[in-house]
């Protein structure tokens, strides 16, 4: 949530000479947005930000796309990706475009360097799992159902508290944000809002660490991943102020919209980037007019691509579904429940569903990996047996 917030000591003035206890002068840092012109943050650190020992290449991170020569729906498999890696090195690509690239991650294995992702805000999604993720702004404690908001250029490392972790992770081409129909002109939350400021955590400790040493930063810019080596230890900040930093959002405390008859998927979205949106489906009322139908109505992606993760619960418009599956129906075709759902669900009260989307304003393409768990079947789900 990007409001004003400060942690540590910071001098009275910006830009001015702040000093050490021994006399030496701490260094100002701006952390900032399109340059000086976006969203920022100032840091104040013990040793000099760019002083590095050593730096070399470690091997590219690229995307491999498949040849998919039809265009048609997928349902992807994810609880079949093996665990392994950390947070970074477990992650697994499925789909991507030039504004986003959705993956899944079961990290087992410890991170043992930080990292800073310097070309992409990153948003993760906590399916299942407990820990820590620590920032030089901070620690920010999380668990099942959090969305945790990495700005880029952040130097972070997550701990887990065990070997069972699933995390949907979105990386983003520019800045995630709130809605801006969400909010006022000063930017607060407004009443017709499902959140407000209360529901949103930021760090609220310094983890300053002053000690010298051996540490690995792990940097990546596009493909390009560079290892650096410094002798101070990257959470070196005595304090910061400023609007851009990492925050916390559980889909719990997502309060669902609900009407008189069904309402559109623009009533669940939670975050924006570019060139997409994210929504929250969670457990709600139904739609209470006598003659609803309760679930969603067949609609075309003429200009989007819509995915959705799967999360918990009963998804009542779709068959073979489970938790940790992915739903992608691409653009030109049109989609809704399947046969015999519609009927079924008359009469429903209430849905206790719990699943992430993405609809993204550009065609998505499907990794490699993702080929390995897909259920080719899913395209004809729709077909009515035919009597005989």
């Amino acid at each position: 949530m990007p409001s004003y917030h400060r942690l540590g000591e910071v001098p009275a003035k910006r830009h001015t000479q702040f000093r050490k206890p021994d006399g030496g002068l701490y260094a100002e840092e701006l952390f900032g947005e399109e340059g000086f012109s976006g969203t920022y943050s100032l840091l104040y650190h013990y040793y000099l930000p760019p002083a590095v020992e050593a730096m070399e290449a470690l091997p590219p991170i690229r995307l491999e796309a498949a040849d998919e020569p039809v265009q048609r729906h997928h349902h992807l498999r994810t609880t079949t990706l093996p665990t392994g890696g950390d947070a970074l090195t477990g992650r697994q690509p499925l789909l991507f475009n030039d504004d986003i690239v959705v993956a899944v991650a079961r990290p087992t294995e410890p991170m043992t360097y930080y990292f800073r992702n310097a070309t992409a805000d990153e948003l993760w999604f906590v399916h299942e799992g407990r820990g820590t993720l620590r920032t030089q702004f901070g620690p920010l404690a999380f668990g099942p159902g959090d969305y945790l908001m990495v700005p880029r250029g952040t130097t972070y490392q997550f701990v887990f508290e065990g070997m069972d972790n699933r995390l949907l992770v979105f990386e983003a081409s520019g800045p995630i944000a709130l809605p801006a129909r969400y909010r006022n002109e000063q930017g607060q939350l407004l009443e017709h809002a499902p959140y407000s400021e209360r529901d949103f955590r930021r760090p609220e400790r310094l983890e300053t660490v002053l000690e010298r040493g051996d540490y690995e930063i792990r940097v990546k810019v596009g493909e390009r991943l560079t290892r650096y080596r410094q002798t101070h230890h990257p959470f070196d900040l005595v304090g910061w102020d400023g609007y851009l930093y990492p925050w916390a959002f559980n889909i719990h405390d997502f309060e669902p919209i609900t009407g008189r008859l069904h309402q559109p998927p623009t009533v669940h979205q939670t975050f924006a980037g570019p060139g997409f949106v994210v929504c929250s489906f969670c457990p709600r009322p139904l739609d209470w007019d006598p003659r609803a139908i309760p679930i969603p109505y067949y609609h075309s992606n003429i200009d989007c691509d819509e995915v959705i993760y799967y999360v918990a619960g009963n998804y009542k418009a779709r068959r073979g579904i489970a938790p940790g599956s992915i739903t992608w129906h691409p653009r030109g075709l049109p989609h809704g429940p399947q046969p015999g759902a519609i009927e079924a669900s008359l009469g429903l009260r209430e849905t206790d569903e719990l699943a992430v989307m993405v609809d993204t304003f550009r065609p998505l393409r499907l990794t490699r990996v993702a080929t390995e768990l897909d259920d080719p079947a899913y395209a004809f789900s729709w077909q009515v047996a035919r009597a005989r």
